[in-house]
């Protein structure tokens, strides 16, 4: 049975950064394909962003983070401040979802207009099989997750709170600019 899930992504860190970045996501699972559509507007200009789901291994469904996430009150949500109420990073929607190696340099990126377009079809079973690796007897639970967009220009002068370092990036590629929760809307 065809699996549909939506969400429509709102701006996050909007005053901050100076754009406020949206769009939508759509998930079909159909058999043993996943196919994912996201289409983004808005975001930081001519530059990669880095897309994935957000979740709690334990199957708590998940929520958007807000500005009231803003724990040291600096003015912006970093990766760190997402996690209480979103869960850790799951699934990127990078080349190669299903492998679930989040921290590289093959995510979309934006045009001139702050605009990019993302589809991938990707093999269920595989992607599967390394969920269940990495968070052991959890299951992709659409329907509990939230999207996050990441990812503002190198050259914004963040503060030394804003945290989210990911292996060799910086809290500029992972600071959050947009979010949304995903909902089941057929099936």
């Amino acid at each position: 049975m065809m699996k549909i899930y939506q969400a429509k992504i709102a701006p996050l860190n909007a005053q901050a950064i100076g754009t406020a970045a949206h769009g939508s996501a759509v998930f079909v699972v159909n058999g043993d394909q996943l196919t994912v559509n996201i289409e983004m507007f808005d975001t930081p200009a001519n530059q990669q962003h880095w897309e994935h789901f957000h979740g709690f291994p334990d199957g708590r469904p998940a929520a958007v983070a807000t500005m009231a996430q803003d724990a040291n009150q600096d003015g912006y949500v970093d990766l760190p401040e997402t996690e209480p109420v979103s869960g850790t990073t799951m699934v990127p929607f990078n080349a190669t979802p299903e492998t679930m190696d989040v921290p590289n340099d093959a995510y979309p990126v934006a045009d001139a207009n702050g605009y990019f377009a993302y589809t991938k079809v990707v093999p269920l079973k595989r992607l599967d099989a390394e969920f269940k690796k990495v968070f052991h007897d959890s299951e992709l639970a659409l329907d509990k997750r939230v999207i996050y967009i990441h990812g503002v220009a190198p050259s914004l002068n963040l503060p030394a709170t804003v945290a989210g370092e990911v292996a060799q990036y910086d809290h500029h590629v992972t600071l959050p600019i947009a979010v949304g929760k995903i909902e089941r809307i057929q099936g």
